[in-house]
């Protein structure tokens, strides 16, 4: 496990690594090989530049992801993965966002680490990866000293993650299914739990479990997300019994705050919200697996409005 961070220069020599993956993208389990230097867009449809929705300070995050300040939460344009439920689809398949210069990210970092945000929380990266290191390499040059959060979907290959060792202080993953036919259904992800479990642990052989300051607010380790599903689509159980494996004092986050969004209506039961009682009893479930360290959500949490990034301030609710 790597102790310390990358310096700006040591950021800078692994960007120019990282890059080589664009040349026949691999950096998510899609591994589609387009050659997005040249031009070419991935299957995220991304390409070679950094596309942002959002650059907002975020209250609405874990505990230890919030401190004070709020979460320094930058929302990558464009997904890996195609939910049909997303609550965050105007961004990650609707197109929401514009092209961002380097430069202009990194002095967006430091602007954050002035207003007080606990840390720099890069919301569904992975389709840019190259280019966020580089982004990093010029933060850290310039001062930033903020931990980096990597809020992802875990769909990710053992080579990208390897570009993160020592980059990444706290991964947020989510562990979203754990059927692959669901994944493939209501995702399109191919051999998604395979390739979930995978990352999870190689996120874990990184970072370790959960550290925070006097303050409570996280330095480093592994937070993982799983949102139950109406009539169990996601098989949470599954899910917890994998997560309860890598550690006994693994950190999850079990949200209930599922809501129908996007295509859900196509798809019953998503057409529905969750119910108190499958909430309740995906709690059981985690307590009886040991993981009784999870974040439980409140109710009134749980029907809290959801994001419009067509706003300037999409969590202004």
């Amino acid at each position: 496990m790597v102790a310390r961070r990358l310096s700006a220069g040591e950021l800078a020599e692994r960007a120019g690594a990282a890059r080589i993956l664009l040349r026949s993208c691999r950096l998510c389990a899609n591994r589609c090989g387009a050659d997005r230097i040249a031009g070419a867009r991935g299957a995220c449809g991304a390409g070679a530049g950094i596309e942002i929705a959002s650059v907002v300070r975020h209250f609405g995050e874990e505990p230890p992801l919030v401190g004070r300040g709020g979460s320094g939460a930058i929302f990558f344009s464009r997904c890996t993965l195609a939910c049909v439920f997303c609550q965050n689809h105007q961004v990650s398949q609707g197109g929401v966002g514009r092209p961002w210069e380097p430069d202009s990210l990194a002095d967006a970092m430091l602007r954050l680490e002035r207003e007080g945000a606990a840390n720099i929380n890069l919301v569904t990266p992975a389709h840019f990866t190259p280019q966020i290191i580089d982004v990093l390499a010029r933060a850290r040059r310039a001062g930033l000293g903020l931990p980096i959060v990597w809020n992802t979907n875990a769909y990710e290959t053992p080579e990208a993650l390897a570009l993160l060792e020592g980059v990444v202080d706290v991964y947020l993953p989510d562990m979203k299914y754990g059927g692959d036919d669901e994944a493939w259904r209501l995702s399109r992800a191919r051999d998604y739990v395979e390739t979930a479990e995978r990352a999870i642990r190689i996120m874990y052989d990184q970072v370790g479990d959960l550290q925070v300051d006097a303050d409570g607010v996280a330095r480093r380790g592994l937070i993982v997300r799983h949102l139950v599903l109406p009539d169990d689509l996601a098989r949470t159980g599954t899910c917890l019994e994998f997560l309860a494996s890598i550690s006994r004092n693994l950190r999850i986050s079990l949200m209930g705050q599922y809501s129908p969004r996007h295509r859900a209506a196509e798809h019953p039961p998503l057409d529905r919200p969750l119910s108190s009682a499958e909430y309740e009893r995906a709690i059981e479930i985690a307590l009886a697996l040991g993981l009784d360290e999870a974040w439980i959500q409140e109710p009134a949490s749980r029907d809290a409005g959801l994001p419009d990034f067509e706003r300037d301030e999409p969590f202004a609710w």
